[in-house]
């Protein structure tokens, strides 16, 4: 989720805590966890040239050589959808699933932020919260990027950022806020007053259908990101993007199982992930080499807070306070801190998930208020739910290597990972290969109508085809425009 303004403060302010102990460990899946090696190793990135949208000529995207794109959904104009929605914008976490004819359906967020006035739902439909405007828009799309049919799939939601394909079929979308009538003003000073519904919840959407609009409430309220399911352990592991805090990592065990079901049923229970033998271990800190952690899981006995409030009047909870009142349960107790934890993709055995601001200085002191948390360039993690494994993959030494990985995924062909860049300079999809060595894989070119460069617009959402052949992926501007990328993917360690 792009933030300038807080991100500007995060980069500026204290660090965390000091690390815990470290559990040695072999080899991981292929990949190395260099840490601090990555600093002593140049990254292998290629020359990427200017490629032409097919959709009209215009340069958008630099890519390696043999690749192309086209674009759909440029919000720069109104689009409007076959079921008359216009389409929002802020284009943000995707995922994909097969469709008929070898196409693709595409459930897509949009992270609408809170407004005064408030923005309106949008759409057909009855929407959770009419005063809300995020939601998801679901599109058939053809392997080159042709729009078949799109139309609304979920309304009345806030801060809809990433979420995750559930293998039954599903898309979750998660909700990147506690906003509501109960809690104040967030970041943007705008009044929740309006608000008819408490949000901070994940929500499930069916490929090619609609959602029912009813939130998971016991997969917690608080500001989530992203969401993978294993079917091996019928366990929901969540990620918290919490500006300013501490982070943590969390699963849901819901009370039936999902495979069976076809869907994530509520009434399940929360956890958070704790290092073994180690109280509130600072994994936003710069890692040891080869950092690999046993852990354990602390229950959160209250996911989902109902503030006190006085319907049409401000409340008197801060958003800051409802911010921290799931993750302050965990870490009572001994939880893990994080810096911003965004994106996550499971493949195989292993649960990958991204640490934007990780790998920062340490700073002493056990608050978990301290404006600023994590002032690193970031971090992608791995989890084995058999073992109880905690390891870290990569950790960035600097910008120049990786600045703030974002949404992440696979092509479950080689295990390398793509990870989307959201910095307020260039933005880059990079490719993490197994070596543990990045590249290059596309960079932003979006222009002003002057010609220059746009600079911080995030790429969000990167997931493959069924097939495997096609990358689709969002940039998040004030607008929104999605990609359709094909190339020699093999070729290029992907």
């Amino acid at each position: 989720m792009d933030r300038v303004s807080r991100r500007t403060l995060l980069r500026t302010g204290v660090g965390a805590a000091a690390a815990g102990a470290v559990v040695a460990g072999g080899p991981f899946q292929g990949f190395v966890a260099l840490a601090e090696g990555a600093a002593r190793r140049a990254p292998d990135f290629r020359t990427l040239r200017p490629i032409p949208d097919l959709r009209d000529g215009k340069v958008r995207l630099h890519l390696p050589e043999g690749f192309s794109y086209r674009s759909f959904h440029d919000t720069e104009q109104p689009v409007v959808l076959n079921d008359g929605t216009v389409l929002p914008g802020r284009h943000d976490g995707m995922g994909a699933f097969p469709g008929p004819g070898g196409n693709s359906i595409l459930v897509r967020n949009h992270e609408i932020t809170q407004t005064n006035p408030p923005t309106l739902a949008f759409g057909p439909g009855t929407p959770y919260d009419r005063a809300a405007g995020g939601g998801t828009t679901t599109v058939e799309v053809k392997p080159d990027g042709t729009v078949v049919n799109a139309f609304t799939s979920l309304n009345g939601t806030l801060y809809n950022c990433a979420g995750g394909v559930m293998p039954w079929g599903s898309w979750i979308t998660c909700e990147e806020t506690v906003n509501g009538p109960d809690v104040g003003p967030d970041f943007t000073g705008n009044s929740n007053v309006p608000l008819t519904q408490r949000h901070g919840y994940i929500f499930e959407v069916p490929a090619g259908g609609q959602s029912n609009r009813q939130p998971i409430r016991r997969a917690g309220r608080f500001p989530h990101e992203a969401a993978v399911f294993d079917e091996r352990e019928g366990i929901l592991y969540l990620t918290e993007d919490n500006f300013g805090f501490p982070s943590g990592f969390y699963r849901y065990l819901p009370p039936r199982n999902s495979m069976q079901l076809g869907r994530i049923e509520d009434g399940g229970r929360l956890q958070m992930l704790a290092v073994e033998g180690v109280r509130n271990a600072d994994l936003a800190a710069t890692q040891p080499e080869r950092a690999r952690y046993s852990v354990t899981w602390v229950d959160i006995n209250d996911p989902d807070p109902t503030f006190p409030y006085t319907p049409g009047q401000p409340a008197t909870t801060s958003n800051n306070d409802a911010l921290q009142y799931v993750s302050r349960q965990g870490l009572a107790q001994g939880a893990a801190r994080f810096s911003r934890l965004e994106g996550a993709v499971v493949e195989g055995k292993i649960v990958y998930f991204t640490s934007t601001q990780g790998g920062g200085p340490a700073e002493p002191g056990p608050s978990d208020t301290v404006q600023g948390w994590g002032n690193g360039f970031g971090q992608v993690w791995a989890y084995e739910p058999r073992l109880a494994r905690l390891s870290l993959v990569f950790q960035s030494p600097g910008p120049d290597t990786l600045d703030f990985p974002d949404n992440i995924t696979t092509r479950g062909r080689r295990n390398s990972l793509v990870l989307c860049e959201d910095s307020s300079g260039d933005n880059y999809l990079r490719t993490l290969l197994p070596s543990g060595v990045l590249r290059d894989l596309a960079l932003n070119r979006l222009t002003t109508a002057a010609g220059a460069p746009r600079f911080g617009d995030e790429f969000a959402g990167a997931t493959f085809s069924p097939d495997g052949e096609t990358l689709f992926v969002n940039i998040q501007a004030s607008r929104g425009i999605t990609f359709a990328i094909r190339g020699p993917w093999t070729r290029n360690g992907v």
